[in-house]
């Protein structure tokens, strides 16, 4: 039982600590709303699920593509124009955070001994990362008229964009 409760713990630090996952949240909630938000956490959490059986490789190309997209502005018509891409854009950023494959091909293997338990771990994070997430997109959602000022909008596409494209760099540079 103790070691369900340190993994609880660790796992609360790690869902709960930004990155990249957050940023895209947070930009599709106030550029989409609070839905796109909770399709954006949907997405993420179905990465998670991913993750869960399986680590992803070739991931720092998709966090620089959505760095340098958001910087360029594409995404922003992604979003009026296609019903769905939150939720595709958060699974694509869930699958190449870093964070999250240390913590899956890292840590989650010294909570379990076979694959019934890593998944019953890996599902309980799921669990956990839904709930954070989608509260988190709802929060958002509420600070949104504030957030779409132009200026305020300028700069959280900046701050976005170079947010996921110094984090697929990283990532780059450690797989390199």
């Amino acid at each position: 039982m103790s070691h369900v409760a340190a993994f609880v713990g660790i796992s609360a630090i790690v869902i709960c600590t930004p990155g990249p996952d957050t940023a895209l949240i947070v930009r599709n909630t106030i550029f989409g709303g609070r839905t796109n938000g909770v399709r954006t956490a949907a997405g993420i959490v179905s990465g998670i699920a991913l993750w869960t059986l399986a680590a992803s490789a070739g991931v720092a190309a998709v966090l620089v593509w959505l760095g340098i997209a958001t910087l360029r502005g594409h995404r922003r018509a992604e979003i009026a124009a296609r019903p769905g891409s939150d939720y595709r854009q958060g699974l694509l950023s869930n699958l190449g955070n870093p964070k999250i494959a240390v913590f899956f091909t890292s840590l989650l293997p010294q909570f379990g001994a076979g694959f019934l338990q890593l998944a019953a771990f890996g599902m309980l994070f799921c669990a956990m990362g839904a709930l954070w997430l989608t509260g988190y997109a709802l929060v958002v959602a509420r600070a949104r008229g504030v957030m779409l000022r132009p200026r305020v909008r300028r700069a959280l596409d900046a701050i976005t964009g170079i947010a996921l494209v110094a984090f697929g760099a990283r990532l780059a540079a450690e797989r390199g």
